[in-house]
């Protein structure tokens, strides 16, 4: 079709313009509602939303919209995607929806889908439902007068989500002598996630856990850990974890002060699993922002690493492909497919500081094994999106920065799938040359598609 409403993970777009309208959100309430009933008598969805104010507006739009459409709303409030993923599964829902924005401000919101089995939804699947909502002569299929769907509130979906993560960690596994900064964000990680990692003994130093609607992801997460890696140095602390504002990333900061990224987790965790024998086919999975150090590092270790698109969708679609247990984002998604099937942050915290418990090491000891290749990402404002191959002076000036990088650097240019941005990343062992090709390419790509 020629125009969808999904970017890389699901809806997203500033409160107030389109698609974040609440006759938006109905109409994918009766949209998706007819579109997955099954013929059963009763049909289930379940949704759960982040911190920001806007997120009452889409949630009583898309309960609307699925009741008309004859399926029942299970709403659980202020919860992490993953535990949404998580809760769709256990709870034998035909869907689950999240109602977030993930790492942007307060004004944005957004809307993604799991299927049954907890995983995000399919490009076609979603390019179905999009004709469905824009074809303003659709015809929804009203189901009759005594089987529109009711709305429940589900009090105990935090307890049970709990659970699942603890049993993640071996029962004779507790993280009794760890300290450790935690930053929810203002998310919907503030009352869960400090929660299990209390139960699970450590001394919990909490920040970002005071929402107000309006300060999610404001100075505080993954996007901003500079403040926590002050905070971890100024308790003494063992380690800082910053989490997002819909809880499905995570960004960790040494003990002394040094922040982590996804790409350095993925190496530590997948050392871990190589050295246990549990790394099924010695095989990572990566999207194409991750940093060569990273597979350099999988080959020196008799490992590989699979690259795909931006977005953890792609890195799952690829995992169960491939039959994968570990995959990732630089940006700090993991995928611990054993125990989760999207991006779990406190999951991921997780199976790091069992690691840390299991050798008796510091963080700084085990988490440096990749020296990162100089890497810059500058992001263009763009009018349109043409495919950058249709653009000659865009890639022609793509052809001279890889002919000036040669085989020690990269360059790669995507559009974001929920901005009107162009991603300009290059890559290299020299960082002065990296950051000059990088500002010539993006200036070129500026003034090409303005």
């Amino acid at each position: 079709m020629s125009k969808r409403i999904f970017g890389t993970d699901g809806l997203r777009g500033q409160v107030g313009t389109f698609p974040m309208l609440p006759e938006t959100a109905l109409r994918l309430g009766l949209a998706a509602g007819q579109y997955f009933r099954n013929g059963k008598k009763r049909h289930k969805v379940l949704i759960g939303k982040d911190t920001r104010i806007s997120g009452y507006i889409f949630e009583s739009a898309l309960t609307s919209g699925f009741c008309a459409a004859g399926m029942d709303v299970h709403l659980v409030g202020p919860m992490p995607t993953p535990a949404i993923s998580f809760l769709t599964r256990s709870m034998r829902c035909d869907l689950g929806v999240v109602i977030s924005a993930s790492h942007n401000p307060y004004m944005d919101n957004g809307i993604k889908f799991f299927d049954s089995e907890g995983f995000k939804l399919p490009d076609a699947v979603e390019d179905d439902i999009t004709a469905l909502i824009l074809d303003r002569d659709t015809q929804w299929d009203y189901p009759a007068h005594d089987e529109v769907g009711k709305a429940y509130r589900i009090v105990d979906s935090m307890g049970r989500y709990i659970v699942a993560l603890k049993y993640t960690i071996p029962q004779d596994r507790n993280l009794n002598r760890m300290k450790v900064v935690l930053d929810c964000a203002n998310g919907a990680t503030y009352k869960v996630a400090p929660m299990v990692f209390r139960e699970l003994g450590a001394e919990v130093i909490l920040v970002g856990a005071e929402p107000d609607g309006l300060n999610i992801n404001d100075g505080c997460g993954s996007l901003h850990p500079e403040g926590l890696a002050k905070r971890v140095l100024a308790e003494k602390a063992d380690l800082g974890l910053a989490l997002d504002g819909d809880g499905d990333r995570l960004i960790v900061v040494d003990e002394n002060g040094r922040i982590l990224d996804g790409d350095q987790l993925m190496a530590l965790c997948a050392l871990d699993k190589m050295d246990r024998g549990v790394l099924a086919g010695d095989l990572l999975v990566a999207t194409v922002m991750s940093n060569m150090a990273l597979e350099v590092f999988m080959r020196q270790r008799g490992g590989r690493l699979i690259r795909t698109a931006v977005g953890d969708r792609y890195v799952v679609e690829a995992m169960r492909r491939e039959g994968a247990v570990l995959g990732g984002e630089q940006s700090g998604h993991l995928i611990f497919m054993n125990h989760a099937t999207t991006g779990d942050g406190i999951l991921a915290a997780l199976q790091l500081m069992r690691v840390m418990v299991e050798q008796d090491k510091p963080l700084s000891d085990l988490a440096h094994l990749i020296e990162p290749y100089p890497q810059l990402l500058i992001n263009v404002a763009v009018v349109s999106k043409p495919p950058f191959e249709s653009v000659p002076r865009v890639m022609s000036a793509v052809a001279d920065a890889e002919a000036d990088l040669g085989d020690t650097g990269r360059v790669l240019l995507r559009y974001s799938g929920t901005e009107s941005k162009a991603r300009v990343m290059v890559e290299g062992q020299d960082e002065s040359q990296v950051r000059r090709i990088a500002e010539e390419l993006a200036e070129v790509v500026r003034e090409a598609l303005r």
